[in-house]
């Protein structure tokens, strides 16, 4: 795990104290935990490295669990405290003394409190070292998908979060008051990080979408952080999963490098991305499944989760051509059979962690495909403005950042792994 220096010259972090024996040093934190014996007190504390032990007076025992301490001592070695070090002849200064409690002891090992607990008191129950595991492996990965797409040559944009129009999925978004206009909540920066292909070639973008649907399930959020990319010049949706597999083992490498410490605690090992991830086309899935449905179902991604790993030992499967009924209008459909599309599914672990594909490229395509659907190609205007200049051949994907670590990490609930999550209960904290 990668810990940069602090700032202040005169403080040290938790995990450096191993390389400090016989120094005089000044940690600061929140105590994690007390244990008071007769004539020494033990205070583990806690900061954004992990737990140092200080071997205090007894006087020391007063002080409750999340007072904020600055210490100063000697660096002692110890093969019992954490990191085989602790701190001995301290002088403690309180910073900050908590007024409440917080809703369960957050030096127990494993979580003692049900998810809305959880949630409901978020700003002190994060600081659980195991739940703060989650967001360290979350924040890794964006970091992995961004050193990924920089070395493939992407730009990175920042695109608006509220439109004009709900055109790309119909109704299920959330409207506002813009100024007196009626506006929306983006659903996604697709059309946006489109145009901006005819810009700079490749764009990617991390950031939040938001989706007005009324699911309250484990793997549903309705404003979640989606990781975008769309690139040009692409032979079809292939090109576009070769990218997709250097997104994902640049995620996995970025976790493992600077998120190794928050991998232990959560007692999980990071995936082996295959140097080619399995595929298999939705009409063949169809078949193995046993089922004729325009879509896959939870049971399904299941199912060819468990097959993927049986048959190719691989945590990660593509499935390509969906139905172009299933997709949205801009999918270039499947060259020879025109009812499948240049589209795929990344399932990771059984559940359907990425969408992307090809897309159309040619203006007229648009106004023949919208024509298709028996659409208007007015509300579209300004996104078709983009193709009537030109564009390249080109494709995208997107990837749900909480529903990876969720998965990543073995938790069942996508909650889990958002700091305040927003789904169709839930606007607090």
């Amino acid at each position: 795990m990668i810990h940069p220096p602090t700032t202040d010259p005169a403080r040290v972090l938790a995990a450096e104290l191993p390389g400090r024996i016989g120094a005089s040093v000044e940690l600061a934190g929140w105590l994690h935990r007390r244990r008071a014996l007769k004539s020494v007190t033990f205070l583990v504390l806690r900061d954004r490295s992990g737990l140092a032990q200080v071997v205090a007076p007894a006087g020391a025992a007063d002080l409750p669990e999340e007072t904020v301490l600055r210490v100063r001592g000697t660096v002692t070695a110890n093969p019992q405290a954490p990191n085989g070090v602790e701190l001995t002849g301290p002088e403690v200064e309180v910073l900050a003394r908590p007024t409440a409690a917080p809703p369960f002891d957050l030096f127990r090992p494993a979580v003692p409190a049900s998810l809305p607990v959880v949630l409901d008191g978020a700003p002190v129950t994060l600081r659980h070292p195991r739940l703060a595991a989650l967001h360290r492996v979350s924040a890794a990965s964006v970091h992995g998908f961004r050193a990924a797409l920089d070395g493939l040559g992407f730009t990175e944009i920042h695109t608006p979060k509220v439109v004009s129009s709900a055109t790309e999925s119909g109704a299920n978004v959330f409207a506002l008051d813009w100024f007196g206009r009626e506006a929306y909540l983006a659903q996604s920066p697709q059309f946006f990080k489109q145009a901006m292909v005819g810009v700079f070639e490749r764009v990617y973008e991390t950031g939040p979408v938001f989706r007005a649907e009324p699911h309250d399930t484990a793997r549903h959020l309705a404003q979640y952080t989606s990781l975008d990319a769309e690139l040009g010049f692409v032979t079809d949706h292939r090109d576009v999963m070769a990218v997709v597999r250097a997104a994902l083992a640049g995620m996995v490498e970025a976790v493992a490098d600077r998120a190794g410490d928050a991998l232990a605690t959560l007692g999980v090992e990071p995936p082996a991305v295959p140097a080619e991830i399995p595929q298999l086309h939705f009409a063949e899935a169809m078949r193995m499944l046993g089922a004729d449905e325009p879509d896959l179902a939870p049971a399904h991604e299941r199912w060819l989760g468990a097959w993927a790993q049986r048959e190719h030992g691989s945590p990660f499967l593509f499935v390509t051509g969906y139905p172009m009924r299933k997709r949205p209008f801009y999918t270039h459909p499947e060259p020879g059979r025109p009812e499948y599309s240049n589209s795929f599914d990344l399932l990771f672990r059984g559940l359907e962690l990425v969408t992307g594909g090809q897309r159309l490229h040619r203006y007229e395509e648009y106004l023949a495909a919208l024509a298709v659907r028996g659409e208007s190609a007015g509300p579209y205007e300004g996104y078709l403005r983009a193709f009537a200049h030109g564009m390249p051949p080109h494709g995208g994907f997107a990837l749900g950042l909480e529903r990876w670590t969720a998965r990543l990490a073995g938790e069942e609930n996508v909650r889990r792994t958002a700091l305040f999550p927003r789904d169709v209960n839930r606007l607090t904290p």
